[in-house]
């Protein structure tokens, strides 16, 4: 069996070269990686070759893996040299980026999309999104702390008091508990918003201050993600959100719903109430933004506040990116082989839930739901 892993066109790597003795104790019998694939996160190629791995070209990684291993997806192109036996993992992006299932039907291969892990404990190993939203998080308030005009931390000095910053965080989910975490490290005073009920113990334990608003739907089947909510609920939470961000120095936006745009919660009119110089931080950015004025890989300056929508965070702390990626690629691809041999256990829960594609066909029934198909 041969196992390959691809360069990628960013800076992390889906397997970095101390996981490879992982698929080495599986019976894999060759590891082959596209030379400089480990570069960016700074896993030399040197580095492979000491733990197992064999340095090679794109086109012979593509075209003799019997599992391929990478982040985004090969071009249209170089899928058609890829044998059709050959299985595919990676963040192919399905839930938003609906036209690679397609992609993946017409070239008759099984394909893995590991954002479609399920949301279970078993599977808590293998949760790329969580792994990645936990990154963005910290990152997130580190480029408020670095665009804000004041400090974060209250200081008393022989020249006057400086008042502590105030942060408010939408969404507390993964990225969000760990933008609240780093901002009381550095000394913010933190507000948190979500419309999930569950997430209330989670914020006050990290000493922030929990923003309710009473009527949300909180759907228990969703798998601890945020779901729809009624126009009323609507109404009365972006009257609430708009009173705290007024007040607030940074507000880092992580709310998102899996195959949907992402919730509008800081209206034009919201940011004309902020506070000149305020900052915010909209890791929604790739699915629309939870500010009006935000444009992907952007900053935009709207009445004094930098609105900066950054949703690839994670590629800039590539080495421990890649290594978390990398162990929850690992601990995935355990489940499939077995002595050396690749063997697709569809009975089990968590493979049948990542699967996206198999023989031309899409077999996700979580996107079959959402495509109606």
């Amino acid at each position: 069996m041969v196992v390959g892993i691809l360069k990628e066109n960013e800076s992390r790597v889906s397997v970095i070269p101390s996981d490879l003795v992982a698929l080495k104790k599986m019976g894999v019998a060759r590891i082959l990686i596209e030379q400089g694939a480990g570069n960016a996160s700074f896993s030399p190629d040197s580095a492979y070759q000491e733990t197992g791995g064999e340095i090679a070209s794109r086109h012979d990684v593509i075209s003799q893996s019997d599992l391929l291993l990478c982040i985004h997806s090969p071009s249209p192109e170089e899928l058609k040299e890829v044998r059709k036996e050959s299985v595919l993992i990676g963040q192919f992006n399905p839930l938003q980026d609906h036209s690679i299932i397609d992609t993946f039907s017409g070239t008759g291969h099984t394909v893995f999309s590991m954002e479609l892990i399920p949301r279970t404990t078993r599977a808590q190993a293998m949760d790329v999104l969580s792994s990645m939203a936990m990154l963005a998080g910290y990152k997130a308030v580190l480029m408020a702390a670095n665009q804000l005009p004041h400090m974060f931390p209250m200081s008393m000095t022989a020249a006057g008091s400086i008042k502590p910053a105030k942060l408010l965080i939408l969404g507390a989910g993964v990225a969000g508990l760990q933008a609240i975490a780093t901002g009381r490290r550095l000394g913010a005073v933190v507000e948190a918003f979500d419309v999930r009920a569950a997430a209330r113990e989670e914020v006050e334990s990290l000493g922030a201050k929990f923003v309710a608003v009473e009527g949300a739907i909180d759907d228990a089947k969703a798998g601890g993600y945020a779901v729809e909510q009624t126009d009323e609920y609507k109404q009365r939470q972006a009257e609430l959100i708009a009173d705290h961000a007024a007040k607030a120095d940074v507000v880092i936006c992580t709310a998102q719903i899996p195959g949907r745009k992402a919730p509008l919660l800081i209206t034009a009119e919201t940011v004309q109430r902020m506070k000149p110089g305020s900052v915010v931080i909209d890791l929604a950015a790739s699915t629309g933004g939870n500010c009006a004025h935000t444009r992907n890989g952007e900053v935009v300056i709207e009445n004094g506040v930098s609105i900066m929508g950054y949703s690839d965070l994670p590629s800039t702390l590539s080495a421990d990116a890649s290594k978390m990626l990398s162990k929850n690629l690992i601990n995935f691809v355990t489940l499939l082989i077995k002595e050396g041999e690749l063997v697709l256990n569809f009975e089990d829960d968590i493979v049948a839930g990542t699967c996206l594609t198999r023989n031309g066909e899409l077999v996700n029934a979580r996107l079959k739901q959402i495509l109606n198909r």
